[in-house]
């Protein structure tokens, strides 16, 4: 089984470097235009299956690559972006100039990053993506052999890591520009990389 791991098309706040997280943020003119020229590249996989986070943007960019086939998207909770709690909204060029920012070690030292009031650990974002591979994915070998699922930029790293051996020190190594394509294969119970970020769309 094949599956391809796709982040949300370009939001205005990706535009001007605000941290978004669970912020339910739409996509913006030009992210419709990266999603469509990802959904014409696509075209001729034969999905059989779509999930999504259920932020609008990972929704809308699910909706375009679907297009017209008959197929229910299906969002799960599990696939939501990593929660920032008191630091969405936040300026993160500005994080990253600051050593002493609240948010620097997320983008330099992801190893040793505390997260600030009501946000998430990168421990818990790997639970929960790891345990919707578990429960949603696993049981569809046998019954699909193409299947698209819709999240993030941090979230679709926390899928892709564990499977390329990247450690969490390393947690930035694939660069996911926006509608960026991963490609897993699914064989015997085994989750394996094929293709790591590929884009369809001329910047």
């Amino acid at each position: 089984m094949k599956i391809y791991l796709v982040r949300h098309g370009e939001t205005d706040w990706n535009k001007i470097g605000r941290l978004q997280g669970q912020s339910d943020v739409p996509l913006n003119e030009n992210g419709i235009r990266l999603a469509r020229e990802t959904a014409a590249a696509l075209s001729s996989v034969p999905f059989e299956a779509v999930f999504s986070s259920p932020l609008g943007r990972a929704v809308e960019t699910a909706r375009i690559i679907r297009g017209e086939r008959d197929l229910e998207i299906q969002t799960d909770r599990r696939l939501l972006e990593m929660d920032f709690g008191v630091m969405e909204n936040m300026d993160f060029v500005t994080a990253k100039q600051d050593a002493a920012h609240p948010m620097y070690n997320f983008f330099f030292a992801p190893a040793s990053y505390t997260p600030p009031e009501r946000a998430e650990s990168f421990r818990q974002l790997y639970d929960r993506s790891g345990e919707f591979l578990r429960e949603r994915i696993l049981g569809l070998e046998g019954r699909y052999e193409n299947i698209l699922i819709t999240g993030h930029g941090a979230m679709n790293r926390s899928i892709l890591n564990p499977l390329a051996d990247i450690p969490l020190e390393d947690f930035w190594r694939i660069h996911l520009p926006n509608c960026a394509v991963s490609l897993l294969s699914l064989e015997d119970g085994k989750f394996t990389v094929l293709e790591e970020s590929r884009v369809y769309y001329d910047a």
